[in-house]
Protein backbone atom coordinates (compact mmCIF):
# COMPACT_ATOMS: atom_id res chain seq x y z
CA UNK A 1 0.00 0.00 0.00
CA UNK A 2 1.30 3.44 -0.95
CA UNK A 3 -0.01 6.58 0.76
CA UNK A 4 0.51 9.91 -1.05
CA UNK A 5 -0.29 13.20 0.66
CA UNK A 6 -0.34 16.69 -0.87
CA UNK A 7 -0.59 19.97 1.06
CA UNK A 8 -2.20 21.79 -1.86
CA UNK A 9 -2.55 25.30 -0.38
CA UNK A 10 1.27 25.63 -0.27
CA UNK A 11 1.70 24.58 -3.92
CA UNK A 12 3.61 27.08 -6.10
CA UNK A 13 2.56 25.49 -9.41
CA UNK A 14 6.00 24.40 -10.61
CA UNK A 15 4.55 21.31 -12.40
CA UNK A 16 7.35 18.92 -11.35
CA UNK A 17 4.94 16.49 -9.67
CA UNK A 18 2.82 16.17 -12.81
CA UNK A 19 5.95 15.67 -14.93
CA UNK A 20 7.36 12.92 -12.71
CA UNK A 21 4.05 11.20 -11.85
CA UNK A 22 1.29 11.97 -14.32
CA UNK A 23 -0.73 9.01 -13.02
CA UNK A 24 -1.19 10.68 -9.61
CA UNK A 25 -0.88 14.42 -10.27
CA UNK A 26 -2.40 17.00 -12.63
CA UNK A 27 -2.17 20.77 -12.71
CA UNK A 28 -5.41 22.66 -12.19
CA UNK A 29 -6.51 24.93 -15.02
CA UNK A 30 -8.37 27.11 -12.52
CA UNK A 31 -5.54 28.11 -10.19
CA UNK A 32 -2.40 26.46 -11.62
CA UNK A 33 -1.81 24.34 -8.51
CA UNK A 34 -1.26 20.62 -8.28
CA UNK A 35 -4.20 18.23 -7.92
CA UNK A 36 -3.73 14.78 -6.38
CA UNK A 37 -6.04 12.56 -8.40
CA UNK A 38 -8.64 10.40 -6.59
CA UNK A 39 -7.72 11.98 -3.23
CA UNK A 40 -9.72 12.77 -0.11
CA UNK A 41 -9.31 16.21 1.51
CA UNK A 42 -9.05 16.64 5.28
CA UNK A 43 -7.89 19.89 6.90
CA UNK A 44 -5.98 21.05 3.83
CA UNK A 45 -4.25 17.73 3.22
CA UNK A 46 -5.21 15.66 0.17
CA UNK A 47 -4.50 11.96 0.59
CA UNK A 48 -4.82 8.89 -1.60
CA UNK A 49 -4.18 5.27 -0.59
CA UNK A 50 -3.13 3.11 -3.51
CA UNK A 51 -2.87 -0.68 -3.07
CA UNK A 52 -0.56 -0.86 -6.11
CA UNK A 53 3.07 -0.62 -4.90
CA UNK A 54 4.28 0.11 -8.42
CA UNK A 55 3.24 3.78 -8.05
CA UNK A 56 5.79 4.30 -5.26
CA UNK A 57 8.78 5.02 -7.51
CA UNK A 58 7.17 7.76 -9.60
CA UNK A 59 5.37 9.31 -6.62
CA UNK A 60 8.62 9.35 -4.64
CA UNK A 61 10.44 11.06 -7.54
CA UNK A 62 7.68 13.69 -7.62
CA UNK A 63 8.00 14.25 -3.87
CA UNK A 64 11.78 14.65 -4.09
CA UNK A 65 11.48 17.07 -7.03
CA UNK A 66 8.97 19.33 -5.24
CA UNK A 67 10.82 22.56 -4.34
CA UNK A 68 8.46 23.40 -1.45
CA UNK A 69 8.37 19.81 -0.07
CA UNK A 70 4.57 19.54 0.21
CA UNK A 71 4.29 15.93 -1.03
CA UNK A 72 4.84 12.93 1.20
CA UNK A 73 4.94 9.32 0.06
CA UNK A 74 4.89 6.29 2.36
CA UNK A 75 4.94 2.61 1.59
CA UNK A 76 3.28 0.48 4.26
Amino acid sequence: MVIITLQRDKCIGCNYCAEFDSESFRMSRKDGKSVLLRSQEKKGFFTVKNPDDSVFESANRAAKACPVKIISVKKI
